[in-house]
Order: C-alpha cells, then structure tokens, then sequence
C-alpha cells in the first residue's frame, strides 16, 4: 500500500496442528538417503565397523515418519501462526532493537559456502569465512574505538560473562583479585550485568536512579572503595535516558583502582555519534543480533562482540583470528586468555551478515543509523504521549535517544486493564506482543517501544493508532482487552505460572512426554 492504514482489519489463522512428533505413519518416507558406493565401502569399511561400540544405539531413535508433503504442510501452517519482521511492524519489542535485514544479505547467509563449513575443516579451507571475522572485528574496534575484539561470545550475556571472566582476570594479575570482590551496576541496565557478576562470585552493588531517571552518582561515589572490581552499566539505559555525566562515573571508579565496562545493548541511537572509548570506558560488547541487522529467532540465533582496551587484549577468550599477511589463522598460543566460553564460533552467519551491514553503511551511513532511530524515537513518543493513560516517567520534557521507558500506570487505575493485558490485545491487531519490560519493574506498568531506523513515519502512525485505539478500549470495554486475543492463533491466554512452574513448562519433548505421563 505504501500509505499509512488505520488499524487495519486482521485475523491470525489458527490450525489444530498436532506437534510433529504426533504425525506421520510407519513407513512413511520424505528422503530416501543412498547407501554408500562399493567403492566407498571397500576404503572406509561399514559404518557399523567406523562406530565404537559405547557410540552404537540399542535401538532406532523415534523420528516422525513423514512425507515431504507432510512436513511441508506442517511447517506451513505453523508459519501462518507466528508474527515477525517479515510480516507485520516489530516497534513494540523494546530493547531488543527489531530491525529489517535485507534479503540480499539472507542470500549469503544461505550460500552452500557458508551453510556447509564445518568447525574442524583445516584453515586452509575457511580462508573465507575466516577473513569475513577478522574484518568484523577491525571494524567493531573502529566502532567501539578499543584496541581488540573478540567474536568467542555466543550472546550479549556470554559477552557480559566475558567482561566479569577478563575484570577477575585482570585484578588477579595485579595480585588484587581477592581484594577487589564488588561489582557496581545499576537497577535498569541488563540483568546479564548483576547476574553475570553474582555467578562469577562478586558481591554486587546497585545504583538506583535520581529523579532525572539517571544512576545517582552521589550513591556511586559512596560505594566505590579499595574492593570495587569494575562499573558495568548500560547508557542510555532502557529508559532511553542518555547519563551526560558518564565520564564523571568511569572517572571516579577509574580513581580507586576499577575497570569500567560499558554494556551497549542500546547502541542504536549511538551509532557513528559516541564511542565507548571516548567516554573512557576500558570494555564493552555489542550484541551483532540486534544491533547489527541479524533478525531475533526466539532465544537465537545471537552472537555477541567482546571489545577491550590494550592492557587488557592478551586476556580475551581463545582463539582469536589473526592474520600475518599471507593467511588468515586461529591463534590458541594465549596464556593469559580467559580461555574458551564455548566451541567453535557460534553462528557464522550473523557475522556475516554484521559484515555485509557495515560494509553496506559505510561510516557516513553508520552515523545516519544513529541520527534516524533518535528521529524515530522521539517523533513516535510525541504521539503517544498524547495517549489518554500513557505517561513517561522521569525527566519530563527531556529528549530520549533510541528507545523510552513509558508506563500504563494511570490507565491501569482508571481501568483496571494492565500492560499485560495491552500486550496481549496488541496482538489482535496483527502486532507482536511487546516486550512488557524488564524486571523488577520498577516503573509501573511498564511499555518500552523501539522504532529503531528500520520504520517509516507511515509505520509509526500506524503503530500508535493501534494503542491509541486500545486505550480507547480499555476506558469503554475494559474486558475486551482484558480477554484478548481474540484473534490471534493462541486460543486461551498464557499466564506467567505456565513459564515458571516446571510441571507446566518443557524444555523438550522428553520433557513434555515425562510430564503428560505424571
């Protein structure tokens, strides 16, 4: 259409589709796979010979036996019932900065080059995939403005685990790292901080916010001492509030002897405009998932970027990528690394796809990226704060950068009706559920949008249109909302017991089958 629809009429298809598990007949085939030549046999011997006897099953696994046709109905139509960035408007999923990647970088991603490499090829034979990594981490550093990256991280809380592995790591090569046993975050950056920390067996301090929505720095200068290990904080932090007395923090933890690690899950109104370098910072990471064009795949795929200062490069996970001129490598002669946070390196294809982002961009176009998601932000909150019931705590009148805090709190007392309850309608009007923020949740009835640089001002005014018509809602025919959806493919509400009580939530389909059996 190319043009801005008022709350568009939708309806999700919903299908009694069993799990896949449950489907398909004895003997039924989609693939028949060739037996091995004679040729092959007489090199190789049987597969029954190559297998070591602890490695030979008892029996069969119990696999659906299916059709193609079959398995492609099934997954057709369990496509028809999810909502994504291909489909519908990602704004609501605050923090997790839904962008559009384009197509043309999926068609990498599914070249046989890539999808066929395997971990234990020789070098000599990912000279490719090998340079694409050591790329992105020459411009990661570019980006960031620190002195070495590493790609080891699964995630953006495998590289927080990093940063608290290489703070220890640290320390206790300068003979403090029992002393130094305290780590300082605050209340609104990730929870990957404080947990990461706490896992690691530090004693963690929380900063909680002043009345400008920004850590207070007089708590800060209190809890500093000779046990501070580091600083780990979020800026802006997911009220989209930007601290402009972040030097001032990395100065004062810098005077007693901490490192300060700079978590940047909300780069993207940063971009091309600061750098965590530039602030002091000795750390930081980047989710490439998110900020770098990879699409959220619920729980993955991810991949995370540790980037640190000089004096603290020989630390980083092994191995790094090196390249002396000739050939691209990976280097495991590191005797101070941290060591390995998991094998191999992850999900190959968002790092390709984080080199075709800023290959594409450019520095002039990364910068664009940061000046668009500000210009989004703060067009979309204009309307919405015109919203009956809809407030932004903290800072008020104060511009925000790539995303905002906002709160139901005043519709949920008129009404009754909770961001839960938004949530949940939203989905009625061909939106994915937001995010309904991070615990604890202490701004109420919280409701974090992010239009990021993907989205027109066409899809921001369709957007808000949709809330506004739920708040609507919620002040005539509060049960409307109250009950939703309505329309969507789930028939019955999910209530937050289900994902918290194990008797009620499995993992897998062992899980599932232990469970129904009880």
């Amino acid at each position: 259409m190319g043009r801005f629809k008022k709350n568009r009429d939708f309806h999700e298809a919903r299908w009694d589709e069993p799990i896949i598990m449950e489907l398909g007949n004895p003997g039924e085939r989609g693939v028949l796979v060739p037996k091995a030549s004679e040729r092959v046999v007489q090199v190789t011997g049987t597969v029954e010979n190559l297998l070591p006897a602890n490695l030979k099953r008892k029996k069969a696994p119990k696999l659906p036996e299916m059709s193609q046709m079959q398995v492609l109905r099934h997954y057709m139509r369990l496509s028809q019932e999810t909502i994504g960035t291909d489909i519908n408007i990602d704004i609501g999923l605050g923090t997790c900065t839904m962008k559009y990647s384009p197509k043309i970088n999926e068609q990498f991603v599914r070249s046989e080059k890539l999808t066929e490499v395997h971990p234990y090829q020789d070098e000599s034979t990912i000279q490719g995939i090998l340079e694409i990594m050591y790329k992105d981490e020459q411009y990661l550093k570019a980006i960031s403005g620190m002195d070495r990256v590493s790609l080891q991280p699964g995630g953006g809380t495998q590289a927080i685990f990093a940063n608290v592995e290489t703070i220890r790591a640290f320390h206790e090569a300068n003979g403090e790292g029992e002393q130094r046993n305290e780590i300082i975050t605050t209340i609104l950056s990730h929870p990957g901080n404080p947990g990461a920390a706490a896992t690691l067996g530090y004693k963690v301090i929380t900063l909680y916010p002043d009345e400008n929505g920004v850590p207070d720095i007089e708590a800060l200068k209190v809890a500093v001492s000779e046990h501070t290990a580091a600083l780990m904080i979020t800026n802006p932090e997911d009220t989209g509030i930007f601290n402009d007395k972040i030097r001032e923090f990395v100065d004062i933890v810098h005077s007693v002897g901490g490192l300060c690690v700079y978590d940047q899950a909300n780069l993207n109104g940063l971009f091309g405009i600061t750098r965590a370098r530039d602030a002091g910072f000795d750390m930081c990471h980047y989710n490439l998932h998110k900020s770098f064009s990879s699409p959220h795949g619920c729980q993955g795929p991810a991949a995370g970027a540790q980037c640190v200062c000089e004096k603290l490069a020989k630390f980083v996970a092994t191995p790094t990528v090196e390249y002396d001129g000739e050939r691209y490598y990976f280097d495991y002669q590191r005797p101070e690394s941290i060591g390995k946070l998991r094998k191999y390196f992850g999900v190959p294809a968002v790092l390709v796809r984080t080199y075709a982002y800023i290959r594409t961009l450019g520095p002039d176009g990364i910068k664009q990226i940061g000046e668009l998601a500000i210009l989004n932000n703060n067009y979309m909150l204009k309307k919405l704060l015109k919203i009956d019931g809809l407030s932004m705590p903290f800072a008020e009148g104060k511009f925000r950068v790539e995303q905002a805090r906002l709160s139901w709190e005043q519709l949920t007392k008129d009404t009754g009706v909770t961001t839960d309850d938004i949530c949940r309608r939203i989905v009625d009007y061909g939106f994915q559920d937001y995010f309904a923020s991070h615990h604890p949740r202490i701004i109420p009835e919280p409701f974090t949008p992010e239009p990021v640089e993907t989205y027109s001002k066409d899809d921001i005014d369709e957007f808000v249109e949709a809330f506004a018509s739920i708040a609507k809602e919620a002040y005539e025919e509060p049960e409307l909302v109250k009950t939703a959806p309505h329309k969507a493919a789930l028939s019955e509400q999910i209530h937050e017991e289900y994902l918290t009580e194990w008797e009620k939530f499995a993992t897998t389909w062992r899980a599932y089958v232990k469970y129904i059996k009880k």
